[in-house]
């Protein structure tokens, strides 16, 4: 698995970070499932264990892992919360954006329907 864009500015650790919570949130990691080790990641990704233990801090922290000591790092079982926060982070991302929208005169249902996303009428 390939996680890291070089040509991104964003940290590696938080390249890491994303794309488990997108794996995590699509399920393809189940719950409880025991997550590589942090030695075992960083020789994959050729990156530094500390960039990968810090990723793993990071989302254990944002409730998507949690870990048993002596054994590891697990996906937590907190599915359905876990799809709640990120349908209310992405409503406010999209209120963000039409509200800039409709700031520029920038009507914010032509602008959906222009990028493809069907409008209900």
């Amino acid at each position: 698995m390939n996680f890291i864009n070089y040509q991104d500015s964003r940290p590696i650790y938080e390249q890491i970070v994303e794309r488990y919570k997108m794996l995590i949130l699509k399920e393809v990691l189940s719950p409880d499932e025991q997550m590589p080790s942090v030695r075992k990641l960083a020789m994959e990704l050729s990156t530094n264990p500390n960039t990968v233990q810090r990723a793993y801090m990071e989302l254990e922290r944002q409730g998507f892992l949690y870990s048993v000591r002596g054994r590891g790092s697990f996906v937590s079982s907190k599915g359905e919360a876990l799809h709640d926060k990120k349908r209310e982070e992405l409503r406010e991302k999209l209120q963000v954006l039409l509200k800039e929208a409709q700031e520029l005169g920038i009507d914010p249902e032509s602008l959906l329907r222009e990028s493809g996303w069907p409008v209900p009428e």
